[in-house]
């Protein structure tokens, strides 16, 4: 063999391993908006990494994340889900209402999956529970509907309370129905509701003050992802009022809040990473129907419930899913 020959053929195996490695396919990408803090998604990341897994994609070895915060800022989202679809991403998963509804005006040919409080058909979010559309899918807690039962549940601990006031954030795609279901309730059961609005934590310790001077015998926290945000700081406020209130996830009987009533987020954004795996490997988005909750969590403070003065029914001790002492 020729000299010339031999560096041609060295060179051209050497070139081999590299021409295959460049055409190998980059890993895909998802876009993780969120409308809430890094710290308090902690969680619901940890789940939505194990629906990837439990479905054959692992983070950093066959899929990338680029995350998104907006802490509570909704006014964030639409620019931060725009960055996303220039990066660009092959799927988008939004946590909350507002970056749902930020994601969907941001792209109608990127995939997004989505976890929501609110019923998705209502908003205009999807077409259909079980078609929802060309690129939209995803997980709904229900969060609105569940209001009733929140108030259900805190009748039974302060039966006698014939004014219910009800905090909520005027500016979340949330608040307009949850709060009408609250009405209609209170409507059927002769209560009279007072509605504070709060988009912001100086506007929560004014919500408080303002409370404080009304003397509402029990208070609703409505299902806003803001709220989720500060869960401390909401039932630290709170608690100056010394009254009996519920909140929508264990997250704020955990903080010290009397009582929790919602779905288990953590099964829905485990629900949420194994769909967005599905959608990677080439599932169509209208073969995935919007999932709802079958899991509920009922959770009660027995050391706040002592600090207040109050007696848990056996009935309701009963029922709970977990009790906090």
């Amino acid at each position: 063999m020729r000299r010339r020959e031999f560096i041609t053929l060295v060179g051209a195996t050497m070139a081999w391993p590299f021409a295959t490695r460049a055409q190998q396919p980059a890993m895909p990408v998802i876009g993780f908006l969120s409308s809430f803090s890094e710290t308090q998604s902690a969680r619901p990341i940890a789940e939505f990494r194990r629906g990837l897994k439990d479905n054959g994609l692992t983070e950093g070895q066959s899929v990338t994340i680029e995350f998104r915060f907006a802490d509570g800022r909704y006014d964030r989202l639409p620019a931060l889900a725009a960055e996303l679809v220039h990066h660009p991403v092959d799927l988008i998963f939004a946590a909350a209402p507002p970056a749902a509804l930020a994601a969907k005006a941001a792209t109608t040919s990127i995939p997004i999956v989505f976890v929501v409080g609110f019923d998705p058909v209502t908003a205009g979010l999807v077409a259909s529970l079980s078609r929802p559309g060309s690129n939209i899918t995803g997980m709904t807690l229900f969060s609105n509907p569940l209001a009733q039962k929140r108030l259900e549940v805190l009748l039974e601990l302060a039966p006698k309370a014939p004014v219910i006031a009800m905090l909520v954030n005027p500016i979340s795609p949330d608040t307009a129905p949850e709060v009408r279901a609250v009405e209609e309730m209170a409507q059927q059961r002769g209560l009279q509701l007072q509605i504070v609005n709060a988009s912001s934590m100086s506007e929560i310790d004014t919500a408080v003050a303002a409370l404080a001077e009304k003397r509402p015998q029990a208070l609703l926290v409505a299902s806003d992802p803001f709220y989720l945000t500060r869960p401390d700081e909401i039932v630290a406020s709170v608690a100056r009022l010394a009254l009996p209130a519920i909140y929508p996830f264990r997250e704020f009987a955990a903080a010290g809040g009397l009582l929790s009533y919602g779905a288990n987020r953590p099964v829905s954004y485990r629900q949420a990473g194994a769909y967005a795996s599905r959608i990677l490997k080439g599932t169509k988005i209208v073969d995935l129907p919007v999932m709802q909750p079958t899991t509920f969590e009922l959770v009660i403070n027995l050391k706040t419930a002592k600090m207040l003065g109050l007696t848990v029914p056996p009935s309701l001790l009963a029922r709970a899913d977990e009790v906090i002492d």
